[in-house]
């Protein structure tokens, strides 16, 4: 206890500082005050508020508004080749429309001659002095659809280039004739010319023509059938089988073994066009087919449209109704006459 000296029971009020600082004296009023009582004087100090000092930013600190947007060669290459595709696709679209209309258009004015009489036939194409007419009507523009115009005109195509092919096909048999060989071949080859050229037309391209006009189930099935047998027949003569009238790659071989090799180029010539008839009639072949399928047309469509032909036809009617009164006359006139086993009877009657 030697080390606290103060008393812990005293009045802790007591303390003259707590006194002080608890009872502060009065401020001294204005009599009170005496100037010159302290003469210290503060010292003076040169202490101003504190400032920093403005600096402008460097120029390259500054913001600058970013610069103009400008597309790259590149870019603009591939913008102007886009807005190019675009234009043409539209440009293409409004062609076709035009062509619709004027299809429309030339179809209107056909019907309207209909109705006044039949189309004038304009194929084939032969001039005025010739005694004999055009014998049918023939405008792909103008009777077949935009979508299938492009088709039926590169069968026509084909069928010249096929007439072409005759021809050619003549002209190597007569070659051959003149080379010294038989002229089996040249007899054949020119009956094929004179026969196949107008046949072809008449079996094949004229039924696909209608098929494609009328959308016609009947026609495309007699198409097909042809068609077929004539591309065998084309294959054939492109092969060059023997005393069947062609020249072909068999032909080709035995000219050039046997040394004729003028003749051997012009046969290789006329094979050619042999090989590529035969490979445009397949391949038009199998399009022709797909458009058929696609159209959702079928062999009980081709049946029906052609009962309902047969059944419309003048002819067949005028026929059918022919055979009927025929067949009603003579049941009525049956019916009237007596028969004469009853006369007889009726005279071997004994009389008494």
């Amino acid at each position: 206890m030697s080390g606290f000296d103060d008393n812990p029971f005293a009045d802790p009020f007591a303390d003259p500082s707590i006194q002080q600082a608890v009872n502060p004296p009065p401020p001294a009023g204005l009599e009170d005050y005496d100037p010159f009582s302290s003469t210290t004087t503060k010292p003076q100090s040169n202490n101003q508020p504190a400032t920093l000092p403005t600096t402008a930013p460097p120029p390259a600190a500054q913001a600058t508004p970013p610069p103009a947007y400008t597309a790259t060669a590149a870019q603009q290459q591939q913008a102007s080749a886009a807005e190019f595709q675009v234009l043409k696709k539209r440009q293409e679209e409004l062609e076709q429309k035009a062509q619709e209309l004027s299809r429309r258009e030339e179809q209107l004015r056909n019907t309207a001659n209909q109705q006044g009489g039949s189309p004038t036939n304009n194929w084939p194409p032969l001039p005025s002095y010739c005694p004999v007419g055009p014998c049918f009507y023939q405008d792909i523009n103008v009777d077949i659809p935009l979508e299938f115009q492009r088709v039926v005109r590169l069968l026509y195509y084909l069928w010249m280039f096929h007439v072409l092919m005759l021809l050619l096909n003549m002209l190597g048999g007569l070659a051959i004739f003149v080379g010294g060989g038989a002229g089996e071949t040249f007899g054949l080859s020119l009956l094929y010319l004179g026969l196949f050229s107008p046949v072809s037309y008449l079996c094949w391209f004229r039924p696909v023509y209608k098929a494609f006009r009328n959308d016609s189930s009947f026609n495309f099935m007699v198409f097909f059938f042809i068609f077929f047998f004539q591309v065998m027949v084309s294959v054939a003569s492109a092969i060059g089988i023997p005393s069947m009238g062609s020249c072909g790659w068999i032909s080709v071989g035995r000219a050039f073994s046997s040394g004729s090799i003028g003749l051997g180029v012009f046969l290789l010539l006329v094979a050619m066009t042999s090989t590529a008839d035969a490979a445009a009639m397949a391949v038009l072949l199998i399009w022709v087919h797909r458009i058929y399928r696609s159209t959702g047309a079928s062999f009980a469509k081709a049946q029906a449209e052609f009962a309902q032909g047969v059944m419309s036809n003048q002819h067949v009617q005028s026929a059918t109704a022919s055979a009927a009164t025929s067949v009603v006359r003579g049941q009525f006139a049956a019916a009237t006459t007596p028969t004469p086993t009853s006369n007889s009877a009726a005279s071997s009657d004994p009389r008494f």
